[in-house]
């Protein structure tokens, strides 16, 4: 008896030996789940880690070197770049990182989408005359980069958001192109902004699109107008002197928002190239005649914008050689002819040979309607084009030649008003033609770029830019001290003026 139960003793300690050992072994490593490459959407998409949503992240690094402005990439036509003296910019640098992530998930109702892209730049700014008399000839800085937490300006920088939408069953939702423009926008061959078409900056927008297969797609979608697309809306009533020369014919009173643009678009792309119809209505919603609301008011208008682009592929003259056309004309809806990348109000100094005039200066400005207290608004009428041709010499090197005419035309009660202020503020003495706030813009330019490497472009552009302002000849105004600009109060001559820059620019895309 003794013996049986020292066996099933010495058993059952033998077995939990074994156990206590058995434990103490590692267990087998789960296997490691590696990111998946997704080619459901082309080159550059992953899965998410456990997920059905495919992602592309992807950008580029941007260095830009501008000659003879302020502006990254535009013609010195207002400010301290229009006024060509000791405070102008010989140069103007921009360094940008851009993020794109885009991610795809399939669904039952088709794909969904969403894309954002933000950057983060920092540009040079300048230095402006300081206070409203600036005695002592001080200046400040007047850039946009917030200063780093040291309080100086070398660890600033700014941020923006391009896109920002969501796509689903056809709708896009949120900061998307706007249905209006043209895939190429102001650059149908170029990087200096041109007018003559929608523009390039995104919108926050509800669209619809329908595609019919073949290319062939119709949009139809409601876009919000605050930022982009208004821009100006003048009571000439509240013109000033420091205003009007600047280009700012009234005090700028536009209301609060109520109606989104109404935008439709039907775009035909295929092999040979590109076509496209758009149209948009925009209203124009002006604030109160006076600082409070029992002044009164404009009554809303409606203005409208129509748009054909053309673009051609596959030319005889090389591999990927390209031709891109467009034309519009606008109501009561300039921006989508001077969009908001551009200035609005123009202001260009330049020599003279006028006895009595300092110096010449080039005055324009644009808006959307023009009134004065008491009446309705005057819609202003805009039309243009812009184009480019694009040769490729081989996969390394590329050229361009590029252009574009707009013109800006108000009504003879528009310019009733402004010359009636440009009289009395500006002491305005007109030529034997007289008083004309019209004018023509125009530019023409070429860009060469080399691409050594996949991904990497060197590119040198040289634009001249063209202000065909409409004052009879001979014509002066006698403007006040601008401090900002170190321009005197005297008398100028109006005469059209131009603006040649040069841009030099390394971008890396990944």
């Amino acid at each position: 008896m003794k013996l049986t139960k020292s066996l099933i003793l010495g058993s059952a300690a033998m077995l939990a030996s074994a156990g206590a050992q058995a434990a103490d072994l590692p267990l087998k490593a789960k296997a490691i789940e590696y990111v998946k490459i997704c080619s459901l959407y082309g080159a550059g998409f992953y899965y998410i880690p456990g997920t059905d949503t495919c992602i592309k992240l992807g950008g580029y690094l941007r260095v830009d070197a501008v000659l003879g402005t302020h502006a990254d990439f535009d013609a010195a036509n207002s400010g301290l770049g229009g006024a060509h003296n000791r405070l102008s910019n010989y140069y103007t640098t921009l360094a940008r990182q851009d993020l794109q992530i885009d991610t795809r998930t399939a669904t039952e109702y088709g794909v969904v989408r969403t894309f954002y892209e933000g950057v983060f730049s920092w540009s040079t700014g300048g230095y402006g005359g300081a206070g409203s008399t600036a005695v002592n000839g001080s200046t400040a800085y007047n850039g946009s980069n917030p200063a780093g937490s040291g309080g100086g300006q070398i660890a600033g920088g700014k941020l923006g958001v391009y896109y920002a939408f969501i796509q689903f069953a056809g709708f896009t939702f949120g900061k998307a192109e706007s249905q209006f423009r043209t895939p190429w926008a102001e650059y149908p061959a170029n990087n200096f902004e041109l007018p003559g078409s929608g523009g390039w900056d995104p919108i926050t927008q509800v669209t619809y699109t329908a595609d019919f297969g073949q290319g062939i797609t119709a949009s139809f979608s409601a876009q919000d107008q605050v930022q982009a697309y208004t821009t100006n809306v003048w009571n000439v009533s509240g013109a000033t002197a420091a205003g009007l020369a600047a280009g700012a014919y009234g005090a700028n009173d536009i209301g609060g928002s109520r109606a989104p643009d109404l935008v439709a678009r039907v775009r035909v792309d295929q092999a040979w190239g590109l076509f496209q119809a758009s149209v948009a209505a925009h209203d124009n919603h002006a604030g109160y005649y006076g600082a409070d609301e029992t002044t009164g008011h404009a009554s809303d208008k409606w203005g409208w914008a129509g748009q054909l682009a053309l673009s051609i592929k596959n030319l005889p003259t090389g591999a990927g050689d390209t031709i891109n056309l467009t034309g519009v004309y606008t109501y009561g809806a300039s921006s989508y002819n001077f969009h908001d990348y551009m200035s609005r109000s123009f202001a260009m100094y330049g020599s003279t040979g006028l006895p009595g005039a300092y110096q010449s200066l080039g005055l324009a400005g644009v808006a959307d309607s023009v009134f004065v207290t008491g009446a309705g608004q005057e819609l202003t009428t805009t039309y243009g084009f812009n184009g480019g041709y694009t040769h490729n010499w081989d996969p390394y090197w590329n050229s361009s030649i590029f252009g574009a005419w707009a013109a800006v035309r108000y009504n003879n009660t528009a310019k009733g008003y402004i010359c009636g202020a440009m009289v009395t503020t500006l002491a305005l003495s007109s030529g034997a033609g007289g008083c004309n706030p019209d004018f023509n813009y125009a530019a023409i330019g070429t860009k060469t770029s080399w691409t050594p490497v996949k991904n990497l472009t060197f590119t040198g552009e040289l634009a001249y830019m063209m202000l065909d302002q409409k004052y009879a000849g001979a014509s002066t105004v006698t403007l006040p001290l601008q401090a900002g600009i170190a321009k005197p109060g005297t008398a100028y001559e109006l005469k059209d003026q131009n603006s040649l820059v040069l841009l030099l620019r390394a971008q890396r895309n990944f």
